[in-house]
C-alpha cells in the first residue's frame, strides 16, 4: 500500500507551465481600494458576479480572451483555511481543463514570506484527494514555488498531513497490523530510522495488555518501534518518544459497539497515523533531538480468545488492571507503551489516541483534548495552537478523580463507567509513566477525533490531521 499512502498531490513546481496565470491575494483591508482602481467595466464585472473582500475569486481577462489573472479574496490575517478558500473558489471561477495546463504563480509583493507559506500550504491541503478506491474528479492546483520560503517546512508538513489523513481513510480490511506496520517501515527507512517489530510470544511476556487486547484477531497484535539521531547529531541530544494509538479496527469486543458506532472504526488508528506523521516531520525537517517512536497495533476482535469483562492483567508496569470495559481497550495498549517509553527517561513524551467520546462531547469534533503533567508545556504549546489554527484544549489531570479509578479487586480499572471519561483515562495513563531521578518524564496526551464529517475546504470529509502544525512549532520552539 506505501504507492497509496504517499502518493501525495503534487501542488508545488520549480518552473511554469507553458501557461502561468498570476494569482493577487487580495486582503479585506485592501479591497476598497483596489475596486477604485478598476475601469468602469471591471468595476461593473467584479460587482456583478458578487466579488467581495474576504471571499470569491475574481478573473481578469486579457485583450485576446486569455486569462491574465485571478484576484483572490483574502482575510487580513491569512491562514490555512482561508487559502484554501481561496482555492475552492479558484476552481469555481475557472474551467477544469485549465488546471491541467496552467500553473499558477502567486504574487507576493503585499505579503510577508509567513502568509505566503500558510497560503502554500492551505492550497496544497485543498489539493488532497482519497482516490484509492474511487477516481476523483476535483481539479488539482499547481503553484509556482515563490522566493524567500521555507520549502521545507512548506512540504513538510503538507506531506505530513496526508500521511495521517491517507493512513485513517484506507479501511480496515487493508490496513491491518501487517500494513501498519508495512507504513511505519516505510517511513523510519526513509528517514534512516532503525526499525523494529515486537510480537507473538516477546509481546505477551513484555506487554501483556497489548498481547491481551488483540489476541483474539487472526491479525497478530505487535508493538512497533523505530529510533532515530539526526545525521551528525549528538548522542546525548534530547529524547523524544512519540507513541500512538494503533487500534486498526475496534468491535468494542465482547461489549460490542452498536453499528452506528461501529461505521467509522477503522479510525481507531488514528493515533498511530499522527504519531507516524509527526515522527516524518521531525525526521524530515531534521529536529536535533533523538526520536523514538512507538505505536502498539492491535485489533480489537471477538473471538474465543476475547478478554472478558472482569478479567484482571498485570501490566509490563506490575500495577494490575481489572477490565470493566472492553471498548475501553485503547488506554490498555497505550499504557505498557507509555510505561516502554518512560524507562528510558526521555525528556519528552507525546501519545496521540482516538481515546473517548466525552472528548468530544467536551469539546467537539475539532478541537482535540490536551492533557500534561506539565502546565507550563500546556499553556505554551495551547499557545502554538491557537497561533497555528490547529486547536488543542488543557484539560485537567485532576488528582482527586484518582479514586475512582481504584477498584478493590486490582490496581485500577480501565472504565470508570461515568461522565467525564477522558480525565479518567487520561489519569489512568498517568499512572503507566515511570519516574526516574523521583520525576516523571514531561508528556502530553492528545484525545483526538481524527475524523471531518463536514468536507470544509483544506480538510476534506473523511480522515483529517489534528494538533500537528501546533505540535511541531513547540517542539521547533523547545528544541530548534
Amino acid at each position: 500500500m506505501a504507492d497509496t499512502i504517499f502518493n501525495f498531490p503534487k501542488t508545488f513546481l520549480s518552473k511554469a507551465r507553458d501557461t502561468s496565470i498570476s494569482l493577487i491575494l487580495l486582503k479585506d483591508g485592501d479591497y476598497k481600494a483596489w475596486l477604485k482602481g478598476l475601469g468602469k467595466e471591471d468595476k461593473a464585472r467584479a460587482q456583478a458576479i458578487g466579488f467581495s473582500a474576504g471571499s470569491g475569486a475574481y478573473v481578469a481577462y486579457g485583450a485576446k480572451g486569455d486569462v491574465k489573472e485571478v484576484i483572490l479574496g483574502v482575510k487580513d490575517e491569512i491562514d490555512l483555511y482561508d487559502a484554501a478558500r481561496a482555492a475552492d473558489a479558484l476552481r469555481g471561477a475557472l474551467g477544469k481543463d485549465i488546471f491541467k495546463s496552467a500553473s499558477f504563480d502567486i504574487k507576493s509583493d503585499a505579503l510577508k514570506p509567513r502568509e505566503i507559506e500558510q497560503a502554500l500550504i492551505g492550497f496544497a491541503l485543498s489539493n488532497y484527494v482519497f482516490d484509492t478506491y474511487k477516481e476523483s474528479s476535483k481539479a488539482q492546483i499547481a503553484l509556482i514555488w515563490p522566493p524567500k520560503v521555507d520549502k521545507k517546512w512548506v512540504q513538510a508538513y503538507s506531506e505530513a498531513a496526508f500521511t495521517a489523513r491517507n493512513l485513517i481513510n484506507i479501511p480496515a480490511n487493508d490496513m491491518g497490523p501487517d500494513e501498519m506496520e508495512a507504513a511505519a517501515k516505510y517511513i523510519a527507512e526513509k528517514g534512516n530510522a532503525t526499525f523494529k517489530v515486537i510480537k507473538g510470544a516477546k509481546l505477551e511476556k513484555e506487554f501483556p495488555l497489548v498481547h491481551t487486547v488483540g489476541k483474539a484477531s487472526p491479525r497478530s497484535p505487535r508493538l512497533i518501534e523505530f529510533t532515530w539521531q539526526r545525521s551528525g547529531g549528538k548522542a546525548d541530544a534530547p529524547k523524544l518518544t512519540i507513541v500512538g494509538k494503533g487500534v486498526v479496527f475496534d468491535t468494542g469486543g465482547l461489549d460490542i459497539k452498536p453499528s452506528q458506532y461501529m461505521r467509522l472504526m477503522k479510525k481507531d488508528m488514528g493515533g498511530g497515523a499522527h504519531a507516524l506523521a509527526l515522527a516524518k516531520m521531525v525526521m524530515d525537517l531534521k529536529l536535533p533531538v533523538n526520536l523514538r517512536v512507538l505505536v502498539p497495533c492491535v485489533e480489537n476482535a471477538v473471538g474465543g480468545a476475547s478478554f472478558r469483562p472482569g478479567d484482571i492483567i498485570t501490566s509490563r508496569k506490575g500495577l494490575t488492571v481489572e477490565n470493566t470495559n472492553t471498548d475501553a481497550e485503547g488506554r490498555l495498549i497505550l499504557a505498557d507503551a507509555l510505561t516502554y517509553a518512560s524507562e528510558e527517561n526521555p525528556d519528552l513524551i507525546i501519545d496521540f489516541a482516538t481515546l473517548t467520546g466525552s472528548a468530544r462531547a467536551a469539546l467537539g469534533p475539532d478541537i482535540p483534548a490536551m492533557f500534561s503533567n506539565s502546565d507550563k508545556v500546556a499553556q505554551s504549546l495551547q499557545s502554538f495552537s491557537m497561533k497555528e489554527d490547529d486547536p488543542l484544549w488543557q484539560m485537567p489531570l485532576w488528582a482527586a478523580y484518582n479514586k475512582t479509578i481504584e477498584p478493590s479487586d486490582a490496581d485500577l480499572h480501565n472504565s470508570a463507567s461515568v461522565p467525564g471519561d477522558l480525565i479518567y483515562s487520561a489519569l489512568f495513563l498517568q499512572r503507566f509513566l515511570v519516574e526516574t531521578k523521583k520525576k516523571a518524564p514531561d508528556w502530553i496526551h492528545l484525545d483526538l477525533f481524527a475524523w471531518d464529517s463536514s468536507g470544509r475546504p483544506g480538510r476534506a470529509q473523511g480522515g483529517t490531521d489534528m494538533g500537528l502544525r501546533a505540535l511541531y512549532n513547540y517542539l521547533e520552539e523547545r528544541y530548534g
